[in-house]
């Protein structure tokens, strides 16, 4: 199927809130990354996000050259036209942009989607993640009241964070402290200045001991009833349905299935994947090498095997480990089998 079109990720988006599940939103950096999401999610039935960050926008366009968006595009160019030969409909995304990258790749990418909207296109991705957590609050909500006009304007959904995610993602990183919970008051903020979707849709990343990267059990303490208590909050106080955000969960790789659970029941319909990603394609990758020494090496006056050291022999096997866990994660969050396109 196509990339989805912004009024199918919306009829996604509400899929997943009345359904009562989440898709995984899965981190690429290449061609391989990409075809190994688009794999896993049509093997487990499921629609699902792709998405990329300034650190993968940044090795898409070349490593030995800073070209971000122009590296954003070639990935959304790519993915429109491979995905169209699988039977699930993805969405695409840009994940985690800091104040200090909007000259350099949200906003281009932004003026890049209106141009090809006014010349009758469509937006080159469906949703932008606008990263305010290194910034108070206030200013936080102030450049999302500037992006919110300009997206809604082209059905594209912003996504904003509130509360600070610990560890390091893309060179946005944090202490993993007590500062790792967003408050009701915080989420009260981010209504009053956003609204509730009569400004524009956003996805909301509310915050609750969330950690980027890897940690082992018990090293972090998330709290996935604290999003309970601030949907109940902001319900009781401007008298709304129930689940009133449309939520993100980051810094998700190591979580318990229970709390990942909890997350869902709470509001989450999206969540990101990314570490683990990446260690099911590289462990793949050092699993083959390690069977095939003899042959992806030429070793002792020998010539190796080119049927091995071939990038695309090896690039299989990573792919569909890395599809594998998109399936799994699929399967975690309720997205599979659910496709629209089925």
């Amino acid at each position: 199927m196509p990339v989805a079109t912004p009024e199918q990720y919306a009829a996604m988006l509400d899929t997943a809130k009345t359904g009562a599940f989440a898709f995984p939103a899965v981190n690429v950096s290449s061609s391989q990354t990409l075809n190994a999401a688009l794999q896993g999610f049509a093997e487990a039935g499921s629609d699902g996000i792709i998405q990329v960050t300034t650190g993968g926008s940044d090795y898409l366009a070349g490593h030995t050259v800073k070209n971000r968006a122009g590296g954003a595009i070639a990935f959304a160019k790519y993915a429109e036209e491979v995905a169209k030969a699988y039977d699930v409909t993805v969405a695409l995304h840009t994940d985690h942009c800091p104040k200090n990258a909007l000259d350099d790749f949200l906003l281009p990418l932004v003026a890049a989607s209106e141009a090809r909207v006014a010349e009758g296109g469509l937006p080159y991705f469906q949703s932008h993640m606008w990263d305010g957590s290194a910034v108070p609050l206030p200013e936080n909500l102030e450049i999302a009241r500037e992006l919110l006009p300009r997206l809604s304007a082209m059905n594209v959904v912003l996504e904003v964070e509130i509360g600070v995610v610990g560890g390091e993602e893309d060179g946005v990183s944090h202490e993993i402290n007590d500062q790792l919970y967003t408050t009701l008051d915080d989420a009260v903020a981010t209504v009053e200045a956003l609204g509730l979707g009569d400004q524009g849709r956003y996805l909301t990343a509310l915050t609750f001991g969330n950690v980027h990267g890897v940690y082992k059990p018990g090293g972090v303490s998330l709290r996935p009833e604290l999003l309970a208590e601030i949907q109940q909050g902001l319900q009781a106080k401007y008298g709304l349905g129930e689940t009133p955000l449309d939520l993100v969960f980051h810094g998700g790789s190591g979580s318990s299935a229970e709390e990942i659970a909890e997350a869902v029941r709470n509001g989450v319909i999206k969540m990101n994947i990314d570490t683990d990603t990446q260690y099911a394609f590289t462990r793949a990758l050092a699993d083959y090498l390690f069977k095939n020494y003899d042959g992806v090496l030429k070793i002792d006056g020998e010539v190796g095997n080119k049927k091995q050291y071939d990038p695309r022999a090896w690039g299989k096997v990573t792919e569909s480990a890395m599809a594998a866990r998109v399936a799994v994660a699929a399967e975690q969050l309720g997205s599979a089998g659910k496709s629209v396109s089925a």
